[in-house]
């Protein structure tokens, strides 16, 4: 499979109706995950998020039904380092709904040091677990399930870090290009599994300078952010990935950042 990069013009035009799609969040309770949760309601998908912070997680789940009256919203408390647990959660969303057309990963989490010398390699480990270990369970968990929808999305949100490591974020940017190294493998066994036509689903990363939301610019009321992506427009492209072809997805990185 060949690695091919879309940079920042792409964006999801959000319009299209995910009536009919259900979409799995992990990492729903931070900004991020709610955004995402509001999102993908609005567009008319049964949305299923989980989350380790069981009230949090709550508030979430809440806010996106209130927002949008009607949407099916659940959430569920799973412990994303336990495989099993994670395998249950993909089985008894697809039991109960009939299929899973989407996977969005975004369990996150950062750690850094002042310079090379510095680091801690207790970041290392603490990383590894959030951002690859939780990857590598809900990508073995929902692979089978996302196939079977057909025309399913499996969605990473990464960093620019991955591919422009910086001296005081070494054990960041190496956590975030392993998670993309193993989104790009699980976009090849899509490749393989359609055979002579398109894949059955699309393994996608999505790039991101860093994100930002409303409470961190009520905190700093005089920061730029400059490159970095409002959790609203992440939203959006997140929903907008099923505007376009499996076949086309599969395997790229979308570039939400013009600082790359």
């Amino acid at each position: 499979m060949t690695d091919t990069t879309t940079r920042r013009g792409y964006e999801g035009n959000g319009g299209g109706s995910l009536h009919g799609k259900v979409v799995a969040v992990a990492g729903a309770a931070g900004p991020a995950g709610q955004a995402t949760l509001l999102r993908l309601a609005e567009e008319g998908a049964t949305v299923v998020a989980c989350d380790a912070d069981a009230g949090r997680l709550a508030q979430a789940v809440d806010a996106a039904r209130f927002a949008h009256g009607g949407a099916t919203v659940t959430g569920d408390t799973v412990d994303l380092l336990d495989l099993e647990e994670t395998r249950a959660w993909a089985a008894k969303t697809e039991k109960e709904y009939g299929r899973v057309d989407g996977l969005v990963h975004l369990v996150g989490g950062w750690r850094g040091s002042a310079s090379f010398a510095e680091t801690d390699l207790a970041d290392w480990d603490t990383l590894h677990n959030l951002l690859i270990r939780t990857l590598q369970h809900t990508s073995l968990a929902f692979e089978g399930p996302l196939k079977r929808a057909g025309d399913g999305r499996f969605l990473l949100v990464s960093a620019v870090g991955a591919s422009k490591p910086t001296a005081g974020n070494a054990a960041y940017s190496a956590s975030k290009a392993a998670a993309e190294a193993w989104t790009l493998a699980l976009a090849d066994a899509f490749r393989k599994a359609g055979g002579e036509g398109p894949p059955p689903a699309a393994a996608v990363i999505l790039v991101v300078k860093a994100l930002v939301h409303d409470q961190m610019r009520a905190d700093r009321p005089n920061a730029k952010f400059a490159g970095f992506t409002d959790v609203a427009d992440l939203a959006k492209d997140i929903a907008g990935t099923w505007n376009k072809p499996a076949d086309e997805l599969n395997g790229t990185r979308l570039w939400l950042t013009p600082d790359h």
